[in-house]
């Protein structure tokens, strides 16, 4: 039954970093490519991290993937904000239909 529920969450997990990938493809501008990887990944990441803590079954190992998790997701936020706050001082503007 574990092994179930860490497979489904690995699957999610994928499947919202193909959807991050995708957005970053697809999306017209900076800050939706942005938005669109940073949430996307950062949610498949968890997703994964939980799901291979769970098929692997030692709490210490689960404590060092949500440790990386936590640094990805602080390091994700300030590369974002980096990059965001660069585009605005050259001048870039969200795209407008």
């Amino acid at each position: 039954m574990i092994d179930a529920l860490a497979l489904l969450l690995g699957g999610a997990g994928a499947v919202f970093f193909l959807g991050g990938s995708l957005g970053m493809l697809r999306f017209p501008d900076l800050y939706t490519r942005l938005h669109a990887l940073t949430k996307a990944d950062n949610l498949g990441l968890g997703l994964v991290a939980v799901g291979t803590g769970l098929h692997l079954g030692d709490p210490w190992l689960g404590a060092r993937l949500a440790l990386v998790w936590l640094l990805v997701m602080a390091a994700g936020t300030v590369a974002s904000h980096l990059l965001a706050r660069e585009a605005e001082r050259e001048g870039r503007r969200p795209w407008r239909p």
